[in-house]
């Protein structure tokens, strides 16, 4: 089984550090394939940075699954293009908070988000309301830290995480704690051990659950909402991108 990690940044330190948590979950058998595109944003902090990172994801996913990838996993916890890369490929396509959702809904009666700047709050609290889990979402906490602070700072960035995490379980009543941010996915084990409270990383979820839709010999409908785009011209420096009606 191959699995295709794509971080939507092109900050390749944290795809080093998506590539080794995936590595750490992953059962024996399974090849992880962790990447990033040469051109996007080097963090995705907002909707602008999210659209414009679009591009590079699709183009990974595509070569990723036309080389043999059996499912993706989009290593941004805005689930950054998870729809169109559903529509674009057949196999699982998995978004970090999507899966770090239902993998809180099943472990705690009830769970907060702890994610890095606040213009962040209101597109997770979105993405709950979305995928069901509103009323499983306590909250939706920001540490005040820029994305890439994580990499840069990482010693700092990681108490103010940890403050953070341990204000959910305290003022929140948060029986799980949801790591907003792929930039904190080496952070989820220490804290877990610390709280006594499962402290839930994204990408490990995600991992995990693609290993079960793959061995589960599950694929994404093409037929209704996740169907091929419908073929059409595209013009200009997007030619490349315009869909041909086939599955990649």
């Amino acid at each position: 089984m191959r699995i295709l990690v794509v971080n939507p940044n092109t900050t390749s330190s944290m795809t080093d550090k998506i590539r080794d948590t995936a590595l750490a979950v992953a059962a024996p058998g399974t090849e992880i394939l962790a990447l990033n595109p040469a051109d996007g944003p080097v963090s995705i902090e907002g909707h602008y940075d999210e659209a414009m990172s679009l591009p590079g994801l699709l183009t990974e996913t595509r070569k990723g699954v036309a080389d043999g990838a059996d499912a993706v996993v989009i290593a941004c916890f805005d689930d950054s293009g998870l729809e169109a890369c559903r529509e674009m490929v057949d196999v699982p396509v998995l978004g970090i908070c999507e899966a770090a959702m239902a993998a809180a809904s099943m472990v705690g009666h009830g769970f907060s988000v702890v994610t890095t700047l606040p213009r962040a709050t209101p597109i997770i609290e979105a993405l709950a309301l979305k995928y069901g889990y509103e009323r499983h979402c306590r909250r939706v906490r920001a540490a005040a830290i820029p994305v890439l602070a994580l990499e840069e700072d990482s010693k700092a960035a990681a108490e103010k995480v940890r403050a953070e995490v341990l204000a959910a379980i305290e003022e929140d009543g948060a029986e799980a704690v949801l790591l907003g941010c792929a930039g904190m996915t080496d952070l989820a084990a220490a804290l877990s051990a610390e709280t006594g409270v499962p402290v839930i990383d994204g990408v490990a979820a995600a991992v995990k659950f693609a290993e079960a839709l793959v061995g589960l010999g599950l694929k994404t409908c093409k037929r209704g909402a996740y169907a091929p785009p419908r073929p059409k011209t595209y013009s200009g420096a997007l030619a490349a991108f315009a869909p041909t009606g086939k599955t990649s």
